[in-house]
């Protein structure tokens, strides 16, 4: 809720808080609600915890609007309006949402421009992607598409190198030249990418095990990647 205040791309019709809530985190939701002209109702605990189902709540729940959809054309002009190179991050059928949330929280951390996902056979279908992305979604642009390919076809267009990341890649993640304007593309939990997804990347890379297990979780090499990609940019110290 804090940060989709501080976003502020989506309405708040209200905030029901406990009556002794205080404390950094809900003075700053107190602040921002006021800035904003949101409405904050007092209600006791029996109240939250209806509202949510009996999950956790921290004592503040928010009545919010959807985010705005957006699609490709949104994410294309976000790069074109950027004074950095290219960075996108695709997800192809990426199912669990807690890998989804982790996901848009690191591409978040590493000043991605945009996550493109798949729009059937997703985790983006349900609703706790954003529980797990902690306030990601707010700030990182993100769009469902029908066709992969035509949607990594329109990023290539765009000037995006396309690079999918899959166990038998022809070379290291850190070989690749990620300087340059990039859409790395992650596969599905269990399979990985799917063949037409490959047959589209410009290239494809392999992260080096050096232990029994064959591959990483899914959110883990999206975090390997993406700190590749502004660790060869020069953006972290």
């Amino acid at each position: 809720m804090l940060e989709a205040l501080k976003a502020g791309k989506r309405a708040i019709r209200q905030i029901s808080m406990l009556e002794h809530g205080h404390g950094g985190v809900v003075d700053e939701i107190r602040q921002l609600a006021a800035a904003r002209a949101v409405k904050i109702a007092v209600v006791p605990r029996a109240i939250l915890d209806t509202l949510c189902r009996d999950q956790p709540h921290q004592g503040v729940v928010a009545f919010a609007e959807p985010l705005p959809e957006l699609g490709l054309s949104d994410i294309v002009a976000v790069l074109k309006a950027s004074v950095d190179p290219a960075f996108v991050v695709v997800l192809d059928e990426v199912k669990d949402p807690q890998n989804a949330g982790a996901i848009l929280r690191t591409a978040e951390a590493a000043g991605v421009h945009g996550v493109v996902v798949t729009a059937h056979r997703s985790a983006f279908a349900g609703e706790g992607v954003e529980r797990a992305s902690a306030g990601a979604t707010e700030h990182v642009p993100f769009v469902r598409v029908i066709n992969l390919r035509a949607a990594l076809e329109e990023l290539k267009e765009a000037g995006c190198w396309v690079v999918g990341a899959d166990m038998e890649g022809a070379k290291p993640h850190t070989d690749a030249d990620l300087v340059r304007p990039v859409a790395i593309v992650l596969g599905e939990e269990g399979k990985g990418l799917r063949e037409l997804t490959k047959k589209t990347c410009d290239e494809l890379v392999r992260i080096p095990m050096r232990g029994q297990i064959a591959s990483l979780n899914v959110s883990a090499a999206a975090a390997i990647l993406c700190f590749e990609v502004i660790r060869q940019r020069g953006l972290v110290k």
